[in-house]
C-alpha cells in the first residue's frame, strides 16, 4: 500500500526522496525492520494477553529435562510471526503480483489450519487437537492450488536460453571478438515451463514434464497430472517436518530464520537477469518481490526469536510451525529450487526421518517379535540428545550451526556442478 502511495507523490507530485520505493533492497529493508519491530511490540502484549486468558502449553510427561519447567508458557504465539509477516508485506510489495498473492494464501491458509488446531488442543481443552487427517487435507488443498496457480497463470514464466544453441554466457562474452556478434548468441525467449533447478548436475534444469514423457507427442500439457501432486507432497513434507523440529526454546524460528534469509538470496539471484546468467541459472521475472517477502520473514523471525529463546516466554504453536514451514515450501517452488529442499531443510529433514525411523522399526520389531523395540531413545531427534542428558540449549546452538552450513552448501549448488 505505502508502494502505491510513495509511486504517486513521485510520479504526480515529484516529491524528492519518494523514488525510493521503486528499490527492492530499500523496501526489503523496511519491511525487515518493520517485522522486527513489530515482533517485539506485538510480542509484548500478546504474552500478556495469553496469560491472561491462560492459554498455556500442557505438558505430556515425557521424562525430559527442563519438562515442567515449561508448563503454563503461553503458545500460539505463531499470531505474532504471521501479523508481523503479514503487515510489512501488504505496506511494501507490489500487491499484483501473482508470487506475492501466493505467498500472502500460504501464509493465512496454514497459519488458519494451525490456529484451529491450536485453539482445539489448549481452549477447547482437546489433546488431540485437528486430525492428521485434516491437517493433510488442509495442506494439500493449499498444494492443489498452488500447483494449479503456477502451471496454468500466464505471468508464471522463466526465460528460456535454449532457442540459440549457441548461447553463451556472461563469462563468455568477453571472448568474443567481434562483440556486435554477441546479440545473436544471446537470445532468449519468455516460456511457460514446469522446469526447476536440480543441484550437482552441469546442465541443472530438470523438466517434470519428462516424466511423461511415454504419452508421446503433446505430453507436455499433461505435465500438471505429475507437477500437481509433487508440489502437494513438497508443501506437506516441509510444513509437518517444521511442526516436528518446533520442540525446543528456539530451534524452529531460529533455523527458519536461516532458510528465509537463504532463500532471499536464491530469490534475488534468480529474478536478476545479470546474476542469473552469470550463475548459469534459470532467471524468472518478477520474483524480485519475494525479496521483500524474505525481509518480512527473517525480521520477524528475528523478533520472536527474542521471545522465543531459551528459557522461552512463548511457544509458537501449530499457528507458526505449520504457516511456517509452507512459507518455505510455497517459496522454494516459486522460485524453481525446491530440489534444494532437502539440504537446505536437512534440519526438518532429519527430524522427520528420524520419526520415521523410529516408528517404522518399532512395528516391524513388535510384529515380528512380539515386542516394539526402538532405534532411538526418543523421537524427533532432539528429544534424543535430551535424553543423553544433552541441555536444551546446546542442542539448539548446535542445530543452528547445522543449519547454517547446510545453507553455505546450497548456495554453494549454484556453481558446484
Amino acid at each position: 500500500m505505502l508502494y502505491y502511495l510513495f509511486n504517486w507523490l513521485d510520479k504526480v507530485l515529484d516529491i524528492p526522496g519518494t523514488g525510493v520505493f521503486q528499490y527492492i533492497s530499500f523496501r526489503t529493508a523496511m519491511a525487515g525492520l518493520l517485522s522486527l519491530f513489530l515482533s517485539l511490540i506485538i510480542g509484548k502484549y500478546m504474552i500478556r494477553l495469553l496469560h491472561k486468558k491462560q492459554i498455556g502449553e500442557k505438558i505430556r510427561n515425557l521424562g525430559l529435562a527442563g519438562e515442567e519447567e515449561k508448563k503454563g508458557t503461553p503458545t500460539m504465539g505463531g499470531l505474532i510471526i504471521l501479523f508481523s509477516i503479514l503487515i510489512p508485506v501488504l505496506l511494501f510489495n507490489k500487491l499484483n503480483n501473482i508470487y506475492i498473492l501466493l505467498m500472502i494464501a500460504t501464509t493465512v491458509w496454514l497459519g488458519l489450519l494451525g490456529f484451529a488446531d491450536d485453539y482445539i488442543k489448549v481452549v477447547k481443552k482437546n489433546k488431540q487437537g485437528l486430525s492428521s487427517k485434516m491437517k493433510l487435507a488442509g495442506q494439500s488443498v493449499l498444494g492443489l492450488v498452488v500447483g494449479l496457480v503456477l502451471f496454468f497463470h500466464p505471468d508464471v514464466v522463466i526465460k528460456e536460453k535454449e532457442v540459440n544453441p549457441n548461447y553463451i554466457t556472461t563469462e563468455e562474452v568477453f571472448r568474443v571478438e567481434n562483440k556486435a556478434e554477441v546479440s545473436k548468441y544471446r537470445k532468449t525467449e519468455i516460456a511457460k515451463s514446469t522446469k526447476t533447478t536440480i543441484p550437482f548436475v552441469k546442465n541443472n534444469e530438470f523438466d517434470y514434464a519428462v516424466l511423461l514423457k511415454w504419452l508421446g507427442e503433446g505430453y507436455e500439457k499433461w505435465a500438471w497430472l505429475v507437477y500437481i501432486p509433487i508440489i502437494i507432497f513438497i508443501i506437506c513434507a516441509v510444513s509437518n517436518g517444521t511442526n516436528l523440529t518446533d520442540g525446543l526454546d528456539g530451534l524452529a524460528i531460529s533455523t527458519t530464520g536461516i532458510i528465509g534469509a537463504t532463500l532471499g538470496v536464491l530469490a534475488y539471484v534468480s529474478g536478476n537477469t545479470i546474476f542469473a546468467d552469470y550463475l548459469n541459472i534459470m532467471y524468472i521475472p518478477n520474483t524480485g518481490e519475494l525479496m521483500i517477502f524474505t525481509g518480512a520473514l527473517v525480521g520477524g523471525c528475528l523478533g520472536f526469536y527474542w521471545w522465543n529463546s531459551y528459557p522461552a516466554q512463548v511457544f509458537m504453536g501449530d499457528t507458526g510451525s505449520l504457516a511456517l514451514g509452507g512459507i518455505i515450501a510455497v517459496f522454494a517452488i516459486i522460485i524453481r529450487k525446491e530440489l534444494l529442499i532437502p539440504i537446505l531443510c536437512g534440519i526438518f529433514l532429519i527430524q522427520s526421518i528420524s520419526v520415521i525411523i523410529q516408528v517404522s522399526w518399532f512395528k516391524y520389531t513388535k510384529r515380528k517379535y512380539g515386542a516394539g523395540k526402538r532405534i532411538f531413545l526418543m523421537t524427533p531427534i532432539h528429544h534424543h540428545y535430551q535424553k543423553k542428558g544433552m541441555h536444551e540449549a546446546k542442542i539448539v546452538q548446535r542445530f543452528v550451526i547445522i543449519a547454517i552450513i547446510l545453507a553455505v552448501v546450497t548456495i554453494v549448488t549454484l556453481k558446484l556442478r
